[in-house]
């Protein structure tokens, strides 16, 4: 019998999109004088490719950003220090996120977290988000020294939460270091699909948090 539900972050609860092309819009518009030189539409869209989904380090993609666009040092590290210090005043939840988690805990199912990336900017997100008090468990990469699909990291959730790992459900957008990473421990996965997703030799799937309650009842 399912007694938890384990999400992902990015992309699962949080529009990482969304939130960031409203920060980088809004960076933009705050550092306009340093960066008179280059058009706001350059710089966001170029910022976005190079972001590369979230998976390439922020520092990466403000250096070569500067590069590209020849702009000084000084500018690179104030925009992503900037990056670091305002991002989680952007961050746009998927519609129903709130919603969602109040029915999944008032059917008596336990919630955890498991995301990869920086321990203190991701809390901040989570903490933007408004979402916190509804975990019992939340991991992030950073503190735990171990990232997804490393099993460790779903059996150390599970652990905590003292359960079986059949007795859990994990949420995520990302094929392997989500879904398959949880099926591999004996978990219940459900792909978290984006709106660029083709269909995939998964078994469970959902395109809209407001799904996952009646799938789970299924």
């Amino acid at each position: 019998m399912i007694q938890a539900v384990i999400f992902d972050l990015d992309r699962t609860l949080l529009d990482r999109d969304a939130s960031v092309e409203h920060f980088i819009n809004h960076q933009y518009d705050r550092y306009k004088l340093s960066l008179e030189s280059v058009s706001k539409e350059v710089f966001t869209s170029r910022f976005i490719e190079l972001d590369q989904g979230g998976y390439r380090p922020k520092d990466q993609v403000y250096q070569q950003l500067m590069v590209e666009l020849d702009l000084e040092k000084q500018v690179e590290e104030e925009l992503y220090q900037d990056y670091n210090d305002s991002f989680q005043r952007y961050c746009t939840p998927f519609q129903g996120l709130h919603e969602v988690l109040l029915q999944l805990r008032s059917s008596k199912l336990r919630l955890g977290m498991i995301t990869n990336g920086n321990g203190r900017f991701q809390m901040d997100n989570i903490l933007a988000l408004g979402i916190q008090p509804f975990f019992e468990t939340i991991l992030i990469s950073e503190w735990e020294g171990v990232k997804k699909p490393d099993p460790t990291i779903f059996k150390r959730a599970i652990k905590r939460m003292n359960l079986c790992s059949d007795a859990c459900v994990y949420v995520g957008d990302h094929l392997e270091k989500d879904v398959r990473a949880a099926e591999d421990i004996g978990m219940t996965a459900i792909w978290k699909k984006g709106r660029q997703d083709e269909n995939s030799s998964v078994r469970y799937s959902i395109y809209h948090l407001n799904e996952l309650p009646t799938l789970l009842k299924n």
